[in-house]
């Protein structure tokens, strides 16, 4: 078990232990998430990054048992606040979900309802959660728009979805999450369709809500200039398992896996701080994606690695430690 991401229980927020997720195939079955272990202290963002496939919305979906038809939790616990929401009732995760613990997706435009006004839709929010008069329900709505809107709330709370802008139904969504003051905050992709922009700002209105309110954030994403001022700590899945991770600074500006550092040369904000002033097309990752149905014996990004040895083809590598607060999943630094 890591011990970079793995903290006391009491000093965690979240505390996810050794989580493995499968979808059916037709060899029976595959593994979307591989023995993942991290955790999250209030107030404090992880970001988690990787491509396409590598299991990203798998476990946004995992953490609030939100998994599609046919995906199945093997084993491992998801502790929130001590409590493992893998053991909870139907009505137990009715009442966390929105309340303790809130999903930000990355299409508000499918999240939200099209003939519902956004002040109808985030005081649907309160009236699951709390029990407030219909008078008091539009001035908690009007607070909680007012922080996400701080310019503009008084108009957009009698708006529909199909009149506002993608970067102001993205703070719909936020609205929505924060309505009755959850915890922990999980945001899948929430600036994916975003230009660069809204983009800044939207991660802004998070930063403040985490001052003012004291939030975890899990923060997933594929681009990792996002988080380089915003996370504290990053983890990179790839094939379903977690590679590397730490600290964000030391995992971005010093990498050691070979796909963490193979990834960001596809960066542009990247890959231009070590090669400005020269025209040079960005570097891509050689192969495809892992085959997860396809079960191997070693390390599964040895297709693709630029640093592949005899001994990656039969042995799976673990996570080492690589300094107190930094570890890597390869075996090039022994275990």
């Amino acid at each position: 078990m890591g011990r970079v991401l793995r903290r006391s229980l009491m000093a965690s927020l979240l505390d996810v232990r050794d989580l493995h997720v499968s979808y059916p195939s037709a060899a029976g079955g595959y593994p979307a998430l591989a023995g993942v272990n991290f955790c999250v202290g209030r107030g404090e963002t992880l970001g988690v990054l990787g491509e396409s496939g590598s299991g990203k919305s798998t476990l946004a979906a995992t953490l609030l048992r939100l998994l599609p038809a046919g995906g199945t939790i093997d084993s491992g616990q998801i502790l929130l606040d001590g409590v493992d929401v893998l053991k909870m009732s139907p009505r137990e995760l009715r009442e966390l979900r929105g309340k303790r613990l809130s999903l930000i997706s990355q299409e508000p435009s499918l999240a939200l309802h099209p003939t519902m006004r956004v002040g109808e839709q985030v005081g649907e929010v309160l009236r699951s959660h709390e029990a407030r008069g219909a008078a008091g329900r539009r001035e908690r709505v009007r607070d909680i728009l007012g922080r996400v809107f701080p310019d503009d709330a008084g108009r957009i709370t009698s708006r529909y979805a199909h009149e506002l802008s993608g970067g102001q139904r993205q703070r719909v969504l936020i609205a929505q999450a924060i309505a009755c003051e959850p915890v922990l905050l999980v945001a899948d992709e929430p600036t994916a369709s975003l230009d660069p922009s809204t983009q800044h700002e939207i991660l802004s209105l998070f930063r403040q809500l985490q001052r003012d309110l004291r939030i975890g954030v899990v923060f997933i994403t594929h681009n990792p200039a996002l988080l380089l001022n915003f996370a504290e700590r990053v983890l990179v899945l790839y094939g379903g398992k977690v590679v590397e991770c730490g600290p964000t600074k030391n995992v971005l500006l010093a990498p050691q896996h070979p796909y963490t550092r193979a990834l960001l040369r596809c960066v542009p904000a990247f890959e231009g701080a070590q090669a400005r002033g020269r025209k040079a097309a960005l570097p891509i990752i050689g192969g495809v994606a892992p085959n997860l149905a396809v079960l191997t014996k070693g390390c599964v990004f040895e297709p693709r690695c630029a640093d592949r040895m005899e001994v990656c083809l039969t042995r799976e590598p673990r996570r080492v430690a690589l300094d107190a607060r930094h570890e890597a999943a390869c075996l090039k630094f022994g275990e």
